[in-house]
């Protein structure tokens, strides 16, 4: 695709359709996908939210890209991330899980996802992990023009961390937690001037408090 970078530092790429996107998602069309339809979109639902927190937990260390290649791969491989069935995995599991290529084979991780599902399981009884995980929505989002204004931790996904621990969540840390908090639509990181910005739904404009209706949403 030929493109023209925007004014933002080059920070936000105006591709062939007009649309201004960031650098990392201008080129590839298989990111660039998943930043137009995905991406900063809210996921209320415990299925969603386990599939997503598990995937932001084999992204450690790893880029994004890596990931979301092997997506449909993860969700072969994890029965599609149901909570129910992956918390039922046993050491026969790990095994398999382990020569699977198709996913990202990391012995730890694979066992805090299994971890994480009986977490999800048991979390049920005290209102379940989509309540937990939206309770730490903050009052405001940030509103970045550049990279470089972009956080990479809250002091709600440091809360969101710390509470999932004491659930017996694993791989949860701050910076984890704070992107999951990006990729599921709790806050809006999305630059300003890009064709995404404010389309979520979750905040009625990025520089107001979180209104009653957005709550409600």
């Amino acid at each position: 695709m030929s493109e023209g970078t925007s004014s933002d530092g080059g920070d936000l790429v105006v591709g062939e359709d007009g649309l201004a996107r960031p650098v990392w998602a201008a080129s590839d069309p298989m990111l660039r996908a998943y930043y137009d339809t995905e991406w900063g979109m809210p996921v209320r639902d415990e299925r969603g939210l386990f599939e997503r927190l598990s995937l932001e937990a084999f992204q450690s260390g790893l880029s994004w890209a890596i990931i979301l290649r092997k997506r449909e791969g993860f969700r072969a491989a994890f029965d599609g991330f149901d909570p129910d069935l992956v918390a039922a995995y046993d050491e026969h599991d790990v095994d398999r899980l382990l020569g699977d290529a198709a996913i990202v084979r990391n012995r730890a991780k694979i066992e805090a996802t299994i971890t994480n599902a009986r977490a999800t399981v048991d979390l049920r009884s005290r209102g379940g992990l989509p309540d937990l995980v939206w309770s730490h929505r903050p009052a405001r989002t940030p509103e970045p023009r550049t990279f470089a204004d972009v956080p990479t931790t809250s002091p709600e996904s440091e809360a969101l961390a710390r509470a999932l621990r004491r659930e017996g969540f694993r791989f949860v840390g701050p910076t984890t937690m704070f992107a999951l908090m990006e990729a599921v639509g709790i806050v809006d990181t999305h630059l300003v001037g890009s064709h995404r910005r404010g389309t979520s739904g979750v905040w009625s404009s990025s520089d107001t408090p979180w209104s009653a209706a957005s709550r409600t949403s």
